[in-house]
Parts: structure tokens; sequence; C-alpha cells
């Protein structure tokens, strides 16, 4: 939880075109908006013991870049939850 609590902004930071505009902690649950290439999506980020769970919703215009995405937030997911955060 604490690196994923540290990771969500420093993350987006090193991804110029997106920029994060809500993320709101609930117990071992984050809800998050993101801005990227002026759009918006939303999701949800649910961390368990053994799993971390990221669900998003994508306008149709990010779409398209869903592919990219999701293999730049695996890797980086994985360099968070490291035990050096991905330093």
């Amino acid at each position: 939880m604490r690196r994923l609590k540290a990771g969500l902004a420093r993350a987006a930071a090193s991804i110029p075109v997106m920029q994060v505009e809500e993320e709101r902690w609930s117990g071992d649950s984050m809800n998050f908006r993101i801005r990227a290439l002026g759009q918006v999506a939303t999701g949800q980020v649910d961390v368990a013991d053994d799993q971390v769970r990221v669900e998003v919703v994508l306008p149709w215009l990010l779409q398209r870049f869903a592919e990219m995405a999701q293999a730049t937030i695996r890797k980086r997911g994985q360099l968070l939850l490291t035990k050096d955060g991905g330093k």
C-alpha cells in the first residue's frame, strides 16, 4: 500500500502526456482519474495480500493506446511493488 500510494503521482510524472487529476483512497481501494492526450480516464485499484487489481475505463480515443498503456502499467507496477520501490 505504501509503495502504491507514493507511486501513482511519481509514475505519472514520468509520462509527459499524463497527469493525475484525482486519487482517492478508501481502505485498500483507490479510485483515480487521469488525463492523457486531452482525454479523461477513470479507474480503480484494489490491493489484496497477494495481488493488485487495476481496472481502467478509457474513452474511445485512448482505447487505441490501451495495449501500450497496459504494458507500461504492468512494468511500472512491478517496479513499485519490488522492495526498493523501483529506484
